[in-house]
């Protein structure tokens, strides 16, 4: 899976918007949507979200867990744990991009909510390649990933992948007399 099609996943997350527009139901292959009145809150997908904010029909409301003193604490948290701690969503990097390309005009300090995320992210893709590291050079044959969301464990699983593989290459060349068996997955 690319980035592409995790960033695709992330935009099915629901988000709060007030349009500034009447409209009754629409009715989608993934569920019924609206109604939608000015000025009242209503719950859509991420993408419907960017659509109308484009065409200035709504106004977006920052998720919950995208405010200052959260995301500081989340990023205090992270530094401090050496096991990855749960994130506010499993898509919070991605949700964070789209809302502040798409509807920075919505959200309330937006460059110190980037600049929180980014340090959040780098913590944990640091920790990501520590374990990775430490994964490695044990010769582990599993590992757990807790807490890590899609978008991180696709940074580094194609690099993961074909390290183990030229390692078990590697480790199987080296014993000429026994015949290669599969690992276990």
């Amino acid at each position: 899976m690319d980035p592409a099609e995790v960033e695709f996943l992330a935009e099915q997350e629901l988000v709060t918007i007030i349009p500034n527009f009447s409209l009754d139901r629409i009715y989608l292959i993934g569920g019924d949507l609206g109604p939608f009145n000015p000025g009242l809150p209503v719950e859509v997908p991420l993408w419907l979200a960017i659509n109308l904010k484009q065409r200035q029909k709504c106004r977006l409301i920052a998720p919950e867990w995208m405010d200052v003193e959260k995301l500081e604490q989340i990023r205090d948290q992270e530094r401090k744990e050496d096991t990855f701690t749960p994130m506010p969503s499993p898509y919070y990097m991605e949700l964070t991009k789209l809302l502040l390309n798409y509807a920075v005009d919505n959200i309330p300090k937006a460059d110190e909510i980037r600049t929180l995320v980014k340090d959040t992210w780098d913590t944990r893709i640091a920790k990501l390649r520590l374990s990775a590291d430490s994964f490695v050079r044990q010769q582990e044959a599993h590992a757990r990933l807790d807490n890590l969301t899609l978008m991180e464990i696709n940074t580094t699983g194609a690099f993961l992948t074909q390290a183990l593989d030229h390692m078990y290459k590697l480790r199987t060349n080296l014993q000429p007399g026994e015949s290669a068996q599969s690992q276990d997955f």
